[in-house]
């Protein structure tokens, strides 16, 4: 009976949402007929997380990242493997290192539980999450554009060549970000969320052991007793991505500016030459107000990344597998 129950529910809020479904448009007011209480269960629960690890806040602002990178804000990177297909989760860029998926899941768990139904879709979910995860850590809000559908497939291939890696040079970010609809100014907006959490070894030893003229010299001495040469050694070991890793704040632009960038493509954004996105980054490290604004602006840039809407894909009733 209290499946049956649930079903029925399900099927009436569903009826109800469905002239704004036809539309196939994001709305910030999405839910708020539907299930008022959609998303303040998700920021309760995305509280509770960051109080007990505050690393998983970058990581959940991370997850929406790379979701959003790889054929659009679909929730197709929580999708396990299948017969089917090779999901997103092992790819390259993911593998050990995205994590959240538990806490996605004990979201998407009391969010059915408070609209009766499957009405809040994984990736409105991982959208939600990620902005309340900025709040969270002292971080700028924005109203999240709601409405998105989650994907009935995923791919580790697409994974592979959509996300930006560590390694890459400020041309080959550019283009990874136009082929993406986003700007320069983007690049540098979002690559400012590297101001919470911390990266790997393996993802920061090439640029520690490579790259002397262009990282501080007291950093890298730091950097070394955690991270040795030898691959496979140390891999795993983790180091932050400014000096206030659980603080939304611009000390990663600060750090740009002193040849402190830990990874290679976030040092790629300042050259001190006055190319590429010197100028910008120079900026925001000057403008903690001017970066809060446009940070909300570039996630919802970011956010609007070919969602699927109306009748496209579905409502997952388990965000790691399809209905």
């Amino acid at each position: 009976m209290a499946s049956l129950s649930f079903l029925s529910s399900y099927l009436i809020l569903l009826s109800a949402s469905f002239g704004v479904l036809a539309k196939g448009q994001l709305d910030p007011c999405f839910y708020d007929k539907v299930c008022p209480q959609a998303l303040p269960t998700i920021k309760s629960i995305v509280e509770d997380a960051i109080k007990q690890e505050a690393r998983m806040g970058a990581s959940l602002l991370r997850l929406h990242f790379h979701d959003c990178f790889v054929n659009g804000c679909d929730g197709s990177i929580l999708l396990d493997d299948t017969p089917a297909f090779t999901g997103e989760k092992n790819a390259a860029p993911n593998i050990n290192s995205v994590r959240g998926f538990e806490v996605i899941d004990r979201i998407k768990s009391a969010v059915d539980s408070v609209c009766g139904g499957y009405v809040v879709s994984c990736a409105d979910i991982v959208a939600v999450a990620a902005r309340d995860s900025v709040v969270a850590l002292g971080g700028p809000s924005y109203k999240v554009q709601l409405g998105r559908r989650d994907a009935r497939t995923a791919s580790q291939a697409a994974a592979n060549n959509s996300i930006p890696a560590p390694t890459f040079d400020f041309a080959r970010l550019l283009s990874n970000f136009e082929s993406h609809g986003l700007s320069m100014q983007d690049l540098v907006l979002l690559s400012g969320a590297h101001t919470l959490g911390f990266a790997r070894c393996t993802t920061f030893r090439g640029r520690l052991y490579n790259e002397s003229c262009t990282l501080d010299s007291s950093l890298a001495t730091s950097l070394k007793s955690i991270c040795p040469l030898q691959t496979g050694v140390g891999d795993n070991n983790l180091s932050p991505l400014d000096g206030t890793p659980a603080k939304f704040d611009t000390v990663y632009y600060d750090w740009l500016l002193q040849r402190k960038g830990l990874l290679h493509s976030d040092q790629q954004l300042y050259k001190g030459d006055g190319s590429g996105s010197d100028g910008l980054v120079k900026y925001y490290s000057q403008n903690a107000g001017a970066f809060w604004e446009d940070f909300g602006s570039a996630m919802l840039r970011m956010g609007a990344l070919s969602p699927l809407t109306g009748s496209n894909g579905e409502i997952r009733m388990n965000c790691r597998t399809v209905n």
